[in-house]
């Protein structure tokens, strides 16, 4: 069974699915031993840890569709994968969608902002008209042909132009044959209640700590009708905080003797990244080296 045509199956069945944000190698392939139903490539990360940029719309397609290669070259659990935009017009969604099929994306997500984007959580977002956007969202749904992938469109109206607006967007959405809806930045649990009242097709919820939206516990977001919950920056935040810890201990110490952060066993870190195949490899071919 694919990845895809996994997640299909997993929303069908009763829970929310929670979705921890990966956003390189190391974060995708910790993520992927743990059990989760999917896995989040959140475009804040990918473009934080591969450029060192804001997600501002500086990453092109080609610099997310080759991290969702590697990640989906290096996990077996179903990926849903930011696209942001679709990276230009509808002939650019059609490439995107059917770029991010072949590179393994289980679920592949589009928004509605105007080029460039901006984090979801972060002010000066713009929308295009909703026409253009549902032409957007049959455009991907017809490029992924009969492929099991999933379509998440999202919709960045709520901020600028209020909840009804989202829902009315969300709600054309849906027909255009999105099979996911994900209204970004409601600023209130009334309001995540009043989303979810709206539709009867899956819901995903953007918790962000610190962003515009409630972080609630996952019994919360199951009970108000919410599907899957993707927690894009914890991990990112996570990791910022210990290596700020780790790196301020052997500035002012010269030493790691005394740190405060968790560290993670070297031993199990080396085979986490694969060491063990290697020493297997060198060790069956060890009598074939060449003098």
């Amino acid at each position: 069974m694919s990845t895809a045509a996994a997640l299909r199956k997993r929303l069908t069945r009763p829970g929310l699915v929670v979705a921890p944000g990966i956003y390189d190698m190391i974060s995708a392939r910790i993520a992927d031993r743990m059990g989760f139903s999917a896995l989040y490539m959140t475009g804040f990360g990918v473009v934080a840890s591969h450029l060192g940029l804001p997600d501002a719309g500086l990453a092109t397609y080609t610099d997310m569709v080759g991290r969702v290669g590697q990640i989906c070259g290096g996990t077996r659990t179903p990926l849903i994968a930011d696209a942001d935009t679709g990276y230009g017009g509808l002939l650019n969604v059609a490439h995107t969608v059917r770029g991010y099929i072949q590179a393994g994306a289980a679920a592949v997500q589009l928004e509605d902002q105007e080029f460039p984007k901006k984090c979801g959580h972060t002010p000066g977002r713009r929308v295009i008209p909703a026409a253009d956007r549902v032409k957007k969202i049959r455009v991907a749904v017809e490029a992924r042909g009969g492929d099991d992938v999933l379509i998440v469109a999202r919709t960045d109206a709520r901020t600028a132009h209020g909840l009804d607006e989202a829902l009315r967007r969300a709600e054309a959405y849906a027909k255009a044959g999105a099979d996911i809806l994900f209204v970004e930045s409601p600023e209130s649990e009334a309001e995540m209640e009043k989303i979810c009242a709206r539709f009867d097709i899956p819901l995903l919820a953007n918790m962000v700590e610190g962003g515009r939206t409630p972080v609630l516990p996952a019994a919360r977001l199951e009970a108000l009708g919410y599907k899957i919950a993707i927690f894009p920056a914890a991990g990112f935040l996570a990791a910022g905080a210990a290596l700020e810890s780790i790196y301020r201990t052997l500035r002012d110490e010269g030493s790691s003797v005394n740190a405060h952060a968790p560290l993670y066993e070297f031993g199990k870190f080396t085979q986490l990244m694969g060491f063990e195949e290697v020493w297997a490899f060198d060790k069956r071919h060890a009598d074939q080296e060449m003098s």
